[in-house]
C-alpha cells in the first residue's frame, strides 16, 4: 500500500502534482463507481455549486457537475474501505512530511455529457483549513475522445491528466489552479481536501 502513498508524495515533491496511477485499486475503484451509479440513478446527487456552505452558488456557465458527500455515519462498507484507504494515506503523510492533517471531506463527482468546471483554486478565501486536493478517478477505459481532462495551470504551462480508473491526483489547494475540460463522456469520480 505504501508504493502508491510514496509514488503520490514523491511526485508531489518533484513537481507540485502528485500522481499515483494504481491509489485506488481495481476492487475497490469499481465498489466506489457502483455506489456512485447508483446514487445517481436514485436521483441521490445536487448540483455542485461554488463557494462555501454558507454562500453556494449554482451556475452551470462555470460548474455543471452533480456530487453526494461520504460520510461514515451511511455504514456503507464500501465508503468506509475508502475512508480506512485515507485514514492510512493522512497517517502516512503525516509521519513522512509532518503536514499535520487533521482531517478530510470527500465527495461523489459525477460529470454528465456536456459538463465542465471552470478554472478555480479549491481554498476558500475566508477559510484556510483545505489544505491538500485530492480527485480519484472512476472510470474504466477511459479514451481521449471522451476528454474530461483534468487541467493544471503552473507557472503558465498547463498539464493535462486524464481520468482513469484508480488514479489519484493531489496538490496543494491554495496553489495551483485547475479546470475540468469538457466531459463527452459520463465523467465519475471522488473529489476531496484534507485539512488542517
Amino acid at each position: 500500500m505504501n508504493n502508491s502513498f510514496d509514488e503520490l508524495i514523491n511526485s508531489f515533491i518533484a513537481d507540485n502534482i502528485g500522481i499515483s496511477e494504481t491509489f485506488l485499486k481495481d476492487a475497490l475503484a469499481l465498489s466506489l463507481a457502483a455506489n456512485l451509479q447508483n446514487l445517481y440513478f436514485g436521483g441521490k446527487l445536487n448540483n455542485a455549486g461554488t463557494g462555501n456552505e454558507t454562500l453556494a452558488v449554482l451556475n452551470t456557465l462555470v460548474r455543471g457537475d452533480k456530487i453526494y458527500w461520504l460520510d461514515r455515519a451511511h455504514n456503507n462498507a464500501t465508503e468506509n474501505t475508502f475512508f480506512d484507504l485515507m485514514d492510512s494515506f493522512v497517517s502516512h503523510l503525516n509521519r513522512t512530511c509532518y503536514t499535520g492533517i487533521t482531517g478530510y471531506e470527500f465527495h461523489y463527482t459525477l460529470y454528465e455529457i456536456g459538463s465542465f468546471y471552470k478554472k478555480h483554486l479549491d481554498q476558500f478565501k475566508s477559510n484556510s483549513s483545505r489544505q491538500y486536493s485530492m480527485v480519484m478517478y472512476l472510470n474504466v477505459n477511459w479514451l481521449a475522445v471522451d476528454g474530461g481532462e483534468l487541467c493544471i495551470h503552473q507557472n503558465g504551462v498547463e498539464q493535462l491528466i486524464s481520468p482513469m480508473n484508480g488514479k489519484s491526483v493531489f496538490f496543494k489547494s491554495s496553489e495551483l489552479e485547475h479546470e475540468v475540460l469538457l466531459c463527452n463522456k459520463a465523467r465519475m469520480s471522488i473529489t476531496g481536501w484534507l485539512k488542517i
